[in-house]
């Protein structure tokens, strides 16, 4: 499609609209003398308006009783070729269509007189575009789902300009911001602010070589300030907001005879009212774990042989997160990190000049490294009052029906944000060893996959019993909007690795392991060149600590309403098409789009995090172990997916050492996970790379 027939969209656009307006006027006086045929668009239906004998036999001019015009190219019920939409709001498309969808090159136009031109794919700005906005800001570069998201240029209507990389809609990696005065940055971004190395000189000739931290020179207190002074008037202008994006305006197409109920379409156009009993066989098995999921775990009420404990802990956490403490520097001194760095704190049931009175037994709280836990929340953006109100607030935990393998009780706070777990003595030594290196890690690589820390505490209760119990606190991966259809603790290895429950005993909850995995994750390419990196970072640090027998937990929601065939219900019936048919959380396509494109909305895409990608379904032969991934089938579906390398507190101490030596006698060394970190590192690798592949 050429410049001239993308310009020509706008200025023809009345004359466009008034031809519909009168072809649909003489279409309507003629209804009772036509075939009856309907194009519905949505839940709305389209009349076919007879071309002009100078058409093209394969274009189409519609309009709808919601106002809505549509004229262009037209192949098997769908616009498909070049095409024109005007939406009764203003805004507009004309471009390429595939198959109902926006794909190629296109223009869209919304009534403010902001523009894109530029490349769509699947209804997305996506490939390289340019954005004019109303005020006049201006970007040229790389889109990724209505993101800006590689290298780009942006001029601001203010007279700033900025040129580097993007991700996810914000300035992020190396790039250079000018402003107006003179003044210039160059260096490292994040999340939309100057971050890392970088120079700032200003129009005066004054300038600052080093670390940024947030959009400010970082340092000492004292330093910090006077840099901050002399700097930190110089601020980053924010982007225009784009009002409605593409992706959230266009409709699903489908063609019926007048008077009946539309075929009900998937969001990719495929038609799923009609299906064989073949395909509603093999979907029942897959999708059985899509009806109403009911809330992990036991509640803690009184008369729980752990209603006092769960007590203990939130009145520990209460004044933890609740004390007067200085502002928290993020650079931290080496004394923060010393394991003996912990404070006791005595609850007696009266209550004393520190603590409150309280209903539960006589018990003492102790804190590790308090200092350095209060900077990772701070560093992992968690507020403390919604802390606080999560762990302590009215709500009681729940208690996960069973222990893990090693023994620890696992707890989840009411509105499943967080997930508390009992530790070994063990277990807590390793943490505090690997404190350190833990801390400049995250602190290093803000995508990092490895399980969030946020306090440790122990819990010692006095009396003839003197029982301690230690306990971490961690943030849930599956606290989200989306139900979680499947999930899967990965390894990499195959002894022992099969969960062995029957099909009828699995369910949304049940964790399954490698045997049990019969999908491939397809990733977009940017999305998989950073999981690529991030994997051989975290798994170089897990290997550098000593730490083995670590896993990714994946977690998997089908996004049922753009899969091939229908999801099915208990009963055998097809569900989640219509209103009525509801097996859990569910989201319309709007918002979807909303969720996947506005980080303003919920939580934002991370990688890990509400990811939005492709399974394949895999199949094996019947010799399980001898092939750890099966072979691919073409079989796809949309998922969004969550994952994270989780159970990072086992070095290869003793134990370890006697079970890889006992269980080479039995078995092949290779297929156990008691091996050495640097072997378990490389296997764990090659076997996430083969079930991770770029989306081609």
């Amino acid at each position: 499609m050429s410049n001239e027939e993308l310009g020509s969209g706008i200025g023809g656009a009345w004359d466009w609209e008034s031809k519909v307006r009168k072809s649909q006027t003489t279409t309507n006086k003629k209804r009772s003398k036509s075939n009856g045929l309907l194009f519905s668009v949505g839940t709305t239906t389209m009349s076919a308006v007879a071309p002009a004998s100078d058409e093209d036999p394969g274009e189409r001019v519609m309009s709808n009783n919601t106002g809505d015009f549509y004229t262009g190219e037209w192949s098997d019920s769908f616009p498909h070729g070049h095409g024109k939409y005007l939406w009764t709001d203003g805004c507009m498309y004309v471009g390429e269509w595939h198959k109902g969808k926006t794909l190629g090159k296109g223009k869209f136009s919304w009534p403010s007189g902001a523009t894109y031109e530029g490349q769509f794919k699947n209804t997305f700005m996506d490939g390289k575009g340019t954005y004019t906005g109303s005020s006049g800001d201006t970007y040229r570069g790389y889109w990724l789902r209505n993101f800006k998201h590689g290298h780009g240029t942006q001029s601001y209507s203010n007279g700033d300009y900025y040129e580097g990389e993007w991700r996810r809609g914000l300035q992020d990696g190396h790039g250079r911001y000018q402003w107006k005065n003179g003044a210039h940055y160059v260096g490292q971004w994040r999340n939309g602010l100057m971050h890392g190395n970088g120079s700032m000189i200003l129009a005066n000739g004054n300038r600052h070589d080093g670390s940024w931290e947030e959009g400010l020179p970082s340092g000492e207190e004292g330093e910090r300030e006077a840099l901050s002074a002399d700097f930190g008037h110089c601020k980053v202008c924010l982007c225009e907001r784009i009002p409605v994006f593409p992706s959230q305006k266009l409709v699903n197409w489908s063609v019926g005879e007048a008077g009946t109920r539309p075929r009900r379409m998937s969001v990719d156009g495929r038609r799923v009212g009609n299906f064989s009993k073949e395909s509603v066989d093999g979907r029942h098995k897959l999708f059985s774990s899509t009806r109403p999921v009911s809330r992990q775990g036991i509640t803690i009420s009184k008369g729980h042989k752990n209603y006092e404990l769960m007590l203990n802990l939130q009145l520990g956490i209460r004044h933890s997160v609740g004390r007067p403490a200085p502002t928290t520097s993020l650079d931290l001194r080496s004394s923060a990190f010393d394991p003996k760095e912990k404070v006791w704190t005595k609850f007696p049931p009266e209550g004393s000049k520190y603590t409150p009175p309280h209903s539960s037994c006589d018990f003492r709280w102790k804190d590790y490294c308090p200092v350095v836990f209060r900077a990772l929340r701070k560093l992992f953006k968690v507020d403390p009052a919604d802390y606080m109100i999560s762990i302590c607030g009215n709500d009681a935990l729940r208690e996960l029906s069973s222990p893990g393998k090693s023994g620890s009780f696992f707890y989840l706070t009411n509105d499943d944000r967080y997930m508390i777990k009992t530790m070994k003595k063990a277990e807590v030594k390793v943490l505090l060893r690997m404190l350190p290196a833990y801390y400049k890690h995250v602190r290093a690589f803000e995508n990092t996959l490895v399980t969030k820390f946020y306090g440790l505490h122990c819990v010692k209760l006095t009396g003839a019993t003197q029982k301690k119990v230690r306990f971490v606190i961690m943030g849930n991966l599956f606290c989200s909007e989306y139900t979680i259809h499947r999930r899967f603790d990965l390894k990499g290895s195959s002894h022992g690795r099969l969960t062995g429950k029957p099909e009828s005993e699995i369910d949304a909850t049940t964790t399954l392991k490698d045997l049990d995995l019969n999908y491939l994750f397809r990733l977009q390419k940017v999305w998989f060149r950073d999981f690529c990196r991030q994997v051989d970072r975290d798994c170089d640090f897990l290997e550098q600590e000593r730490i083995m027998d670590y896993s990714l937990l994946v977690g998997l929601h089908f996004r049922e309403s753009s899969c091939q065939e229908p999801v099915m219900s208990q009963e055998g019936d097809p569900i989640g098409n219509d209103p009525d048919d509801q097996p859990g959380p569910r989201l319309s396509r709007a918002d979807m789009d909303k969720l996947l494109v506005d980080p303003s909305r919920l939580a934002p895409i991370r990688l890990g995090i509400r990811m939005p990608a492709r399974a394949e379904r895999t199949v094996r032969r019947s010799d399980y172990e001898a092939q750890l991934v099966g072979e691919p089938t073409g079989e796809l579906y949309d998922i969004i997916l969550f994952f994270s390398v989780i159970d990072i507190l086992q070095d290869y101490d003793i134990s370890k050492k006697l079970e890889h030596a006992y269980k080479s006698f039995q078995y092949d060394a290779t297929s156990i996970s008691a091996v050495d970190p640097k072997q378990y590192s490389k296997r764990f690798r090659d076997f996430i790379f083969r079930i991770f592949v770029e989306d081609t």
